[in-house]
């Protein structure tokens, strides 16, 4: 078995939720929820946060010593190189690309996740693609996993600022879209040699935004805290319950567009 870390990708200036990352949520920053929630995967030797050099980051940082997590602190916007080197210095073998904005992943969904990568030889496995594919999992769970030998080809190569800010499109881009939308796990070739694998869910439930990225998110967020009484041992199946109970919920934030693989922020220079 290779040695499978995953990254936690943290940090306090968001664009749209400034120091959205150590919002409170049920009781806890949201940092801490997304923390556990990933331990509690049996496919991971480890868990790391990797967050920014920025003096605004150094609570971050101060959060992750007294969970005690593993830090790793670099570049702002060259998230693929801050990514690279964080999977580099703790010997990653496989890496998991986790980001602190999704309070309700599911470590369940990473080992599956993760055990199709293994089982796949696949150089890169997810379970959403960005806009202008299509996602049929809850924009939430988002869980990618990639050999650190093609992570090290993608940190060499890539340069381009939508490339080093999302971390993983070297490894899918220029795949036909219609390739990998699909309601079947879906398998390709990139134009760079990478093997791809998309894990689809029927039903499609690609719809749903359980990520924080707005004041909006937050809120919605909240509320599923608040329904399991501060708890986080609940599934994203038991999320879904409570949004069939609930359909109304989709509202909170049903207006807000996801980003797209080719958005970067305005700050990157």
């Amino acid at each position: 078995m290779p040695r499978i870390i995953a990254v936690i990708q943290a940090r306090m200036g968001s664009s749209r939720l400034p120091g959205k990352v150590l919002l409170d949520l049920g009781g806890q920053p949201m940092l801490a929820r997304v923390v556990e929630r990933v331990r509690r995967a049996h496919s991971l030797n480890d868990v790391l946060v990797a967050t920014t050099s920025e003096a605004q980051d150094d609570r971050v940082a101060e959060f992750c010593q007294a969970l005690g997590t593993p830090v790793y602190r670099g570049s702002d916007h060259d998230v693929l190189d801050r990514f690279y080197q964080a999977a580099r210095i703790c010997e990653a073998e496989a890496i998991v690309r986790i980001t602190a904005d999704c309070p309700v992943i599911d470590p369940v969904e990473v080992d599956h996740t993760v055990g199709k990568f293994l089982r796949s030889g696949s150089d890169f496995t997810t379970n959403r693609l960005p806009p202008p594919w299509h996602r049929t999992y809850p924009i939430g769970l988002d869980t990618e996993v990639c050999t650190f030998n093609a992570l090290e080809r993608a940190w060499k190569e890539a340069d381009q600022a939508f490339q080093r800010e999302h971390v993983m499109p070297y490894f899918y881009e220029g795949i036909p879209i219609q390739d990998l939308n699909s309601r079947k796990d879906a398998k390709a070739v990139s134009p760079r040699g990478f093997l791809v694998l998309v894990l689809n869910h029927d039903p499609d439930y690609g719809s749903l935004r359980w990520t924080v990225d707005t004041p909006e998110d937050l809120e919605l967020m909240r509320k599923v805290y608040l329904h399991f009484e501060g708890r986080d041992d609940f599934s994203w199946l038991d999320v879904l319950g409570f949004f069939e109970q609930r359909p109304d919920l989709v509202n909170t934030n049903s207006g807000i567009q996801p980003k797209t693989v080719f958005d970067v922020d305005h700050r990157w220079k």
